[in-house]
């Protein structure tokens, strides 16, 4: 069971600060989910063979084409600070 507790630790963990009410519907809705899986383990799959992928897969995908590549110095001139070629981030504690 999912525990309000359990989404301030995923909270934390994500950097994301919420609210009371948030806490207590989100707490909810993974509760619901893990209602769901627990719903699917009861279904009997023993004479289910397992599948890898779906029979008779096309890729739908367009080939990958470039169109302008910009150069470094393109790219470097769009960062706020820059050290020894790279962007320069703020240090995350």
């Amino acid at each position: 069971m999912i525990t309000i507790k359990d989404v301030e630790h995923v909270a934390k963990l994500a950097r994301l600060e919420l609210t009371q009410e948030e806490k207590e519907l989100y707490t909810k809705q993974l509760g619901d989910v893990l209602k769901y899986v627990d719903q699917m383990n009861e279904v009997d799959t023993s004479n289910v063979k397992p599948m890898t992928q779906v029979i008779d897969f096309v890729n739908v995908m367009r080939e990958d084409e470039v169109h302008y590549e910009q150069t470094k110095e393109e790219l470097m001139a769009n960062a706020p600070e820059e050290e020894n070629g790279f962007f320069k981030v703020p240090k995350i504690n």
